[in-house]
């Protein structure tokens, strides 16, 4: 069997346990990974992820056109490809529906840090893109601001995006999200979440760094103090506001009076210009 099959193969297995772990029920979620500078292997449209064999699995080209395969490609391939247009160490891409970190992206409620040893080192802070239709270059772009800055992406009313240098640790970091908000949730109908101390915080900033996992905020050691605040300036972009949890008691700004990136400050514009010629009346 060459690397090509065999690679048919692991995206058929991950598709088998996102839709055990019910995190892409019915034909919903995208499975990728490159296989050369210029192409890359992804999964159908239309077809339950539980249920593909390699034949179905199709190769398209770095513009998102079909080379080949028995079933059309499907229609998200364009957020595959932004991903491996800015990320050259990123080789597989897992989009799905896990619905406890899906939750937080319909509630717009930014995911707290400080509260779990394991999301802290595997994952970091993770952002919530702003909302899109899916299937379109806008929907690609939402996640530009974000992809070189982390490995996992919420996307706001939609679902979640990871990516890797191997299939296995992108389906890894996506069941590592959904199982803490699983529990955030459950402790927030005990009564809510309890922090970590702020020390505590930074010395999982640091097992992170000397796991080989990159991470910004390593740079700046105040930015490692209470609750990281690393997309703090996309929340207005992406509508976000704490209500089911507080900001940690040690951490003096929520971000979202801070000043936005040149490429989140586009991205609103851009959203802005849309909404605005929409809204326009037909003459």
């Amino acid at each position: 069997m060459d690397q090509t099959e065999q690679q048919k193969q692991s995206i058929c297995e991950i598709g088998r346990r996102l839709y055990a772990k019910g995190f892409a029920a019915a034909n919903e979620g995208n499975i990728s990974i490159r296989i050369d500078d210029d192409r890359i292997l992804v999964t159908p449209t239309l077809h339950c992820k539980g249920f593909m064999e390699p034949e179905d699995i199709c190769t398209v080209d770095m513009a998102g056109n079909q080379i080949s395969g028995i079933r059309k490609r499907t229609s998200e391939v364009l957020l595959h490809i932004e991903i491996y247009k800015s990320r050259p160490d990123a080789n597989s891409v897992v989009h799905c529906h896990p619905p406890h970190a899906t939750a937080f992206g319909v509630a717009r409620e930014p995911i707290p840090t400080c509260v779990l040893p394991e999301p802290d080192i595997f994952l970091g802070e993770v952002p919530i893109a702003p909302y899109e239709t899916p299937g379109n270059k806008d929907f690609a772009a939402t996640i530009a601001p974000f992809i070189k800055l982390t490995n996992t992406i919420v996307l706001a009313n939609h679902g979640t995006v990871s990516y890797e240098a191997d299939i296995e640790r992108a389906y890894w970091l996506t069941e590592i999200l959904d199982a803490y908000c699983r529990i955030l949730m459950l402790a927030k109908q005990l009564g809510g979440v309890k922090y970590l101390p702020a020390e505590k915080g930074r010395e999982l900033l640091d097992m992170r760094i000397d796991w080989g996992f990159d991470d910004v905020r390593h740079v700046d050691p105040e930015a490692g103090k209470g609750q990281p605040d690393l997309f703090g300036s996309s929340w207005s972009a992406s509508e976000l506001s704490q209500h089911a949890f507080p900001p940690h008691p040690n951490h003096s700004s929520t971000g979202v009076e801070a000043e936005l990136s040149p490429d989140l400050e586009l991205l609103i514009d851009k959203i802005a210009e849309r909404v605005a010629q929409r809204m326009r009346p037909e003459k």
